[in-house]
């Protein structure tokens, strides 16, 4: 047991290191490429941290466990927008870039409704793996095509050139011990609360659903809450809507790829889980509009609705006598009334924003 909770804390250090380290030489190697905070947030920083998801879902499609490899991408989304951006806003209020608005939140809407679409037929096929895995290629490609037309623009207005901060590989350096940080600490992490979860006599289902379904976004976590400490915003904000269109890019292009017969989808994700991906992924772009910033009310509502969503899937997995009255209350009320209020915040910032133009 000492072994066991020596391993938590060591887990728990490499973590606030590796985060604090990848988010210091990410922002310093923006400014020595002209690259902006947020295209680094949303490819190094997003595509680093989702290394565990990658690495747990393509070893689980390799060795015929299709289903896990899936329940990752989708549950790692889940987590990633209502916990990590949720904890990251009660930190400090997050800042929304504009082109996360007008281009990022839109593609990972567009990528959740694709995964939908893809998994209806109960299986996406080697040949859907190809078209998400491509899809991630050309995304990455256009996000630092617009990076540079941007900084060159700028440049051309006169701006002064960002100073340069440390050097290229002394940046890259900090960026890979912090990559590789997160990864061991997120493991010493996960497998010590397993084995402390087992010692108080956890039962394997409700590990499943709780500890190692949120393991592999620890990384994630880390990284937003120390962005958001650290000041650079752009990077909290991108690095969770980076990591979805990642998620189900190019994990789930390579673990489809990656099947023998490609992925199995059951049929309680396709009525619960992809939709609740997707309509988590529609709630935020109400929540970035409103004023361009994710509020700490805005954090605790989706920080609850992690919660909510995390006790339906136990209370699912144990049968619970309470389940019908909680899925009774959660969709003929919270949810109805989470929807008119998005709806209505959505409808009164475009108001004001039409009268702000006029």
């Amino acid at each position: 047991m000492i072994a066991t909770i020596t391993f938590l804390i060591l887990g728990l250090v490499l973590l606030v290191l590796g985060a604090d380290w990848l988010v210091k030489g990410a922002s310093r190697l923006a400014l020595s490429f002209g690259i902006s905070a947020l295209v680094v947030g949303l490819t190094v920083v997003a595509y680093g941290t989702s290394a565990p998801e990658l690495s747990v879902s393509v070893m689980s499609s390799l060795q015929g466990k299709s289903e896990m490899a899936l329940g990752n991408i989708v549950g790692s989304n889940i987590f990633n927008v209502l916990f990590i951006l949720g904890l990251a806003a009660l930190v400090a209020p997050l800042i929304v870039n504009k082109q996360l608005i007008r281009l990022d939140v839109p593609v990972m809407i567009g990528a959740s409704l694709v995964m939908l679409l893809l998994c209806l037929d109960g299986v996406v096929s080697r040949w859907d793996g190809a078209l998400l895995f491509g899809s991630a290629i050309f995304y990455t490609w256009w996000l630092i095509r617009m990076s540079k037309r941007d900084s060159r623009a700028r440049a051309t207005e006169g701006e002064p050139k960002p100073k340069r901060v440390g050097s290229v590989w002394g940046n890259l350096l900090w960026i890979a011990l912090g990559l590789v940080f997160l990864v061991l600490g997120s493991r010493f992490l996960v497998n010590s609360s397993i084995e402390i979860a087992r010692i108080l006599g956890m039962s394997e289902t409700i590990i499943g659903l709780t500890i190692v379904a949120a393991g592999t976004s620890l990384p994630e976590l880390a990284t937003s809450v120390i962005a958001s400490l650290r000041g650079e915003r752009d990077i909290a904000v991108g690095n969770v809507v980076g990591s979805n269109i990642f998620n189900i890019f190019a994990v789930g292009g390579l673990a489809a790829l990656a099947a023998p017969v490609g992925l199995d989808v059951t049929e309680s994700v396709i009525r619960f889980d992809l939709p609740f991906m997707l309509a988590v992924a529609v709630a935020c772009f109400p929540i970035f509009f409103a004023g361009f910033t994710i509020t700490r009310g805005n954090g605790l509502f989706f920080v609850l609705y992690y919660v909510a969503y995390t006790s339906y899937l136990i209370l699912g997995a144990t049968n619970h006598d309470s389940l019908p009255m909680f899925s009774k209350v959660m969709w003929e009320f919270i949810a109805p009334l989470s929807a008119v209020m998005l709806i209505g915040l959505l409808v009164f910032e475009w108001r004001i924003h039409h009268k702000r133009t006029r």
